[in-house]
């Protein structure tokens, strides 16, 4: 018994010596984390193809910059048929401030209505045939309610059209002028809405920033909203630390902090930016070196300065500096 006590306390000697002498100190006050950054998720605004791409992942870029442009191929053709729709309103609009139109003119309404009714025919040939393939399960509700709509719209069409060759073998009057009017300003206003939704698909960087990933490429499909590519501005670069409880009263929201890690300048600050409501068992890939406490609480910096240009994963150190003197943000 004696020996076996002797080795016990042999053995409990040797692991106070070891965490004394073999395993360096760690101030209490120097917590590790490691870079992060908010991404911004640029993507399109509408589900088009990718026409070109301007940028590089790596690549630096101004706000304003040109990111990628998707394809305008139906948006151009929207436009066109907008375009000739809103000449033809106003050519109606002439015709109206007349006493009576002329035979000529009735037969291009004439030749309008035709038009539209023949469009009418083969949108409900289309509706037909989807309403069919939907029942047996062929095709997706969506393409269904796109024929539906097509047949509602070209169902108004020719409504409009034969009530504009009536209206042509009567003398106008005013309030047949203003209507005429109304939808001469609602096509024009119509042709503006497809030149934004153009415009809007050459995409442009919202800010300053690093484009990190680039997720598509030119050919490929891209959903409205799905990101095309992942940019940092500078200011969204932050490091993330955890503090153990006792010695989270040293950390207060707002505070200046310095970050330094291995090769690094030594005049590299941040500033606490967000403190977890609660606390969380320590990560996995945060090691101490010495035993802490299981449960710590998250704490982000914003970046200032230099210390934005630190690449995203590097593991730091973060200890407060509250009197600290560095760069400006």
């Amino acid at each position: 018994m004696k020996r076996l006590a002797f080795f016990i306390a042999l053995a409990l000697l040797a692991v106070v010596v070891w965490r004394v002498v073999e395993r360096p100190a760690n101030p209490d006050d120097v917590f590790l984390g490691y870079v992060e950054g908010d991404m911004l998720y640029i993507g399109p605004y509408e589900t088009e193809r990718v026409a070109n791409l301007a940028v590089a992942a790596g690549a630096e870029v101004k706000k304003g910059d040109p990111l990628f442009t998707m394809s305008t191929t139906l948006l151009d053709r929207a436009r066109d048929e907008a375009s000739a729709r809103m000449a033809q309103l106003e050519a109606q609009v002439e015709n109206l401030q007349a006493a009576m139109n002329r035979p000529e003119q009735i037969a291009v309404l004439q030749a309008a209505l035709e038009r539209a009714e023949a469009a009418l025919q083969l949108s409900r040939a289309d509706y037909d045939r989807q309403r069919t393939l939907y029942a047996k399960g062929h095709v997706a509700k969506a393409a269904l309610d796109r024929a539906k709509m097509a047949l509602s719209r070209d169902e108004a069409s020719v409504e409009e059209a034969r009530r504009q060759v009536d209206a042509s073998r009567m003398a106008s009057r005013s309030q047949e002028i203003e209507a005429a009017e109304a939808n001469l300003k609602q096509a024009r206003a119509q042709l503006d809405g497809l030149n934004i939704r153009i415009k809007r698909q050459s995409v442009v960087a919202p800010a300053d920033g690093v484009v990190q990933d680039v997720y598509f490429r030119p050919g490929e499909i891209v959903n409205a909203g799905q990101p095309v590519l992942a940019l940092l501005p500078p200011e969204n670069r932050k490091v993330r630390f955890y503090v153990s409880e006792p010695e989270f009263p040293k950390i207060s929201l707002g505070e200046r902090v310095r970050v330094s890690c291995d090769g690094c300048a030594d005049d590299l600050y941040g500033r606490v930016s967000y403190i977890a409501g609660r606390q969380e068992y320590t990560p996995p890939v945060i090691f101490s070196d010495k035993e802490r406490a299981k449960l710590v609480f998250k704490v982000e910096a914003r970046l200032e300065g230099a210390a934005r240009a630190l690449p995203l994963g590097m593991p730091v150190s973060v200890t407060p500096a509250p009197d600290a003197t560095g760069p400006a943000p």
